[in-house]
């Protein structure tokens, strides 16, 4: 999917290898302007600024209690796991 829309990858993190926990994941989410999170076949977007930090913990993060795989940072948005639907529309 990423090479067909020439989306270069700067950074990779393989998440059994290396967990981040929820105060390290807030650091991540916190710092975007928009979050997309894809749970089965829904997805939902919050915004840090404004959107609870419990809820958007809660939906960004596994039952590890670490942030779920994959979660994509682009720009000023953080997308996090998958559904189909949410990357064709936002991942460019």
């Amino acid at each position: 999917m990423f090479e067909e829309n020439n989306i270069s990858i700067t950074t990779s993190v393989e998440a059994r290898k290396e967990k981040i926990e929820s105060e390290a994941a807030w650091k991540i989410l916190s710092a975007a302007n928009e979050i997309i999170i894809g749970r089965g076949k829904k997805f939902s977007f919050f915004h840090p600024s404004s959107d609870s930090q419990e809820e958007i913990l809660k939906q960004s993060l596994g039952r590890s209690g670490t942030l779920r795989a994959p979660t994509l940072v682009i720009g000023n948005m953080v997308i996090v796991g998958f559904n189909d639907e949410m990357y064709r529309q936002y991942v460019k």
